[in-house]
């Protein structure tokens, strides 16, 4: 059902300004397994499968009719993971590919102005891809359709080991399931451009998905995960590791906790900086040089979630809201450190809840840290219910930028914006100095 296992994937990311490379030197971005008449597959054809893996249509009208008739498939559902055979590492494995340098008619959907790759656009094809490589792993060859509604729960983690994305060379995807609980997947995936004769790494992505039931309301029961060898082992309990490190993570949240001795002192620290010395009062702040107060550094937007941008189970597909949340963060990051960030990291987006085709999206971006050149910026993302008027959180976003020089110090006034900036910190930390 699932094979061909390797497909191509017409994606794309944005990091960095780069000229096209034009005339002769354009072949050096053509790798050799994207030769005309290879038979692998394109891009659409990622989504597709999905689509004829769980019965949806690509007509909205028709979409609505076999999301109801999906019901039909629970009582093809596990009762338990017991009777689920184990699969392997290589079961889930797929290659997948985008020949941006073979196939120059593809660029025009992930280029910016400045000849840069859209890197909100990798974020999409990142989220299909790990979809598609938690289906493979839960194949069924006895069923025509499978009764697991998979989605993304949380993206752990994208590294990212060089900053340049070439517009004019060819991409290859592999990832493949690293570890599996009672219903949830954590599928590792990794980036590489062919440049100059040779492949080489661009970024890591972990993704953790989640298993539903196929009206998306219950968790359902997944394949286990069998490792083969020392060193599958080793990456299954890599993804052992991960899963206490959020549960740590979750356990330490400054939503529910209150800060670390030498957290209170940073705040208490900041707090002291920007007291007016002229005055004998906690009210009269002013404002350190080189500095700006985190309210003076949010850039907002708001999206209308038309049935174009639906997922396989007609919600909005969750790899639009990061492409939309990565460009309002990128925004704000470029218009706070005054030139073109890079991106060195995405750290733990978390989905909260699905967003439902029509609805208004919120988005705020918010610059939460900086240090040095590098700034940190935190999306938040709520659906807004115009008849109630009801705020009700999503998604939340964290991104690391670097700047190409110095940046201001972000500086929280209030008691809230202080936990903001902690809460960066963490962030920060984790990505950039562990």
């Amino acid at each position: 059902m699932l094979s061909p296992r390797l497909l191509l994937l017409r994606s794309a990311a944005s990091v960095t300004t780069r000229a096209l490379c034009t005339g002769g030197a354009s072949n050096r971005g053509r790798a050799p397994d994207m030769a005309e008449g290879d038979p692998l597959l394109h891009v659409s054809n990622v989504r597709n499968r999905l689509r004829e893996i769980v019965g949806a249509s690509t007509n909205w009208s028709d979409h609505q009719q076999a999301m109801a008739e999906r019901v039909s498939l629970s009582s093809m559902l596990a009762k338990s993971q017991n009777d689920l055979p184990a699969k392997r590492m290589k079961d889930s494995f797929l290659e997948v590919h985008l020949p941006l340098g073979s196939e120059p008619q593809l660029r025009e959907k992930y280029l910016t102005f400045h000849n840069t790759v859209r890197f909100g656009r990798i974020l999409e094809d990142l989220d299909s891809l790990a979809v598609l490589i938690s289906y493979s792993h839960t194949y069924n060859a006895t069923l025509k359709r499978s009764p697991l509604s998979i989605v993304t729960a949380l993206v752990d983690k994208i590294d990212m080991r060089q900053q340049i994305i070439y517009p004019d060379c060819d991409i290859r995807f592999t990832g493949h399931v690293t570890w599996v609980g009672k219903t949830s997947i954590e599928a590792k995936m990794h980036m590489s451009q062919y440049h100059d004769g040779a492949y080489t790494p661009v970024l890591d992505a972990t993704f953790v998905m989640v298993a539903r039931d196929p009206e998306n309301k219950r968790a359902a029961f997944v394949n286990p995960l069998k490792p083969e060898g020392p060193e599958e082992e080793k990456i299954f309990q890599e993804g052992e590791a991960n899963k206490s490190r959020r549960q740590e993570l979750s356990t330490a949240s400054l939503l529910k906790v209150a800060p670390t001795d030498e957290e209170r002192k940073i705040v208490h620290s900041l707090f002291l900086n920007t007291l007016d010395t002229k005055t004998v009062s906690f009210r009269s702040r002013v404002l350190p040089p080189t500095s700006v107060w985190m309210e003076d550094a949010k850039l907002k937007g708001l999206e209308i979630c038309h049935p174009q941008e639906r997922n396989i189970f007609n919600r909005i597909f969750g790899g639009f809201l990061m492409r939309k949340a990565y460009e309002l963060g990128w925004a704000n990051a470029c218009s706070y450190g005054g030139c073109r960030p890079s991106l060195v990291a995405v750290d733990d987006i978390l989905f909260q809840r699905p967003v439902e085709i029509g609805s208004l999206l919120l988005l705020s971006s918010q610059v939460c840290y900086t240090q040095g050149k590098y700034i940190q910026v935190r999306v938040h993302s709520e659906v807004f219910e115009p008849l109630t008027r009801q705020h009700n959180t999503t998604n939340v976003f964290h991104f690391t930028f670097v700047s190409d020089r110095d940046v201001p110090n972000i500086i929280p006034m209030t008691y809230g914006e202080s936990m903001l900036y902690l809460d960066g910190k963490r962030h920060f930390n984790q990505t950039v100095e562990n």
